[in-house]
């Protein structure tokens, strides 16, 4: 399958008895696969599938065939004759689920991504990273116009992962990608603003990494919300523009730390 019409290799693997984990060519394969599952979901085509969650070249699948209760009895049924029965029928009809649709997935041909036209989410950043100098002379610029043109940059969230909120943003052009870092850092702080190469992200809260810090985020509260409905403010598919801010001049009353 392609995002042209064509069909290219595809991997559909088994991950547990209710999951498939099915394998892209690459970035863009695995982002148009993961668009014509949501609208084969919200078309009714998709039955039995309760999870979609998308990868760098990865989708996986989960939740496929009976819920948990029927797999596992109530506790009273379980220990019956009829109830280890009735158990067992429910993995067979679930994994039958699961092998019928990786033998549907690997026919599909996928029309070319359409992307919704959406208002992008625009984060005010300030560009004094500790890693800027670095990647300025990986660009092969200056390091006043490092800002400039990752602002001007339109990105999208291909995926999340690694932490609550985090979201792996694509768009650089091939010659703007960089390395991580040879030795990475024990503790990076929320908001960071990093690169690694093709992807931008910023740490939604203080962790270990590996990635080149550009800047930092204004109010990176706002990553992550478990109160709000989205938790996250970066999901897949979320268009993203970053906004250069001037650093805030610390007051004269306030302790240098």
């Amino acid at each position: 399958m392609s995002p042209g019409g064509d069909r290219t290799e595809v991997r559909v693997l088994p991950a547990g008895a209710h999951a498939l984990l099915v394998e892209l060519a690459d970035g863009d394969h695995a982002e148009a696969f993961h668009a014509e599952l949501l609208r084969r979901r919200e078309r009714g085509a998709l039955p039995g599938v309760r999870e979609i969650v998308p990868g760098a070249r990865t989708v996986l699948l989960d939740g496929i065939g009976p819920h948990e209760k029927a797999l596992h009895g109530d506790g009273h049924h379980e220990r019956t004759r009829d109830g280890v029965r009735n158990r067992d029928k429910a993995r067979e009809s679930a994994s039958a689920a699961r092998d019928r649709l990786a033998r549907d997935l690997v026919t599909w041909v996928l029309p070319p991504p359409r992307h919704e036209v959406r208002d992008a989410v625009e984060i005010p950043v300030v560009y004094d990273g500790p890693d800027l100098a670095e990647v300025a002379a990986l660009w092969g610029v200056g390091v006043d116009e490092v800002p400039g043109l990752h602002s001007r940059t339109a990105f999208r969230v291909a995926f999340c992962g690694f932490a609550p909120g985090f979201g792996y943003l694509t768009g650089l052009p091939e010659r703007l990608h960089v390395p991580r870092r040879t030795t990475p850092r024990t503790r990076v702080p929320a908001g960071a603003l990093a690169l690694a190469g093709p992807y931008t992200g910023v740490y939604p809260r203080p962790s270990p990494g590996g990635w080149q810090l550009i800047g930092r985020m204004v109010d990176p509260a706002a990553l992550w919300d478990p109160g709000r409905e989205p938790a996250a403010l970066l999901g897949p598919g979320t268009r993203v523009r970053f906004v250069a801010s001037e650093p805030v001049p610390v007051s004269r009353t306030e302790p240098l730390r």
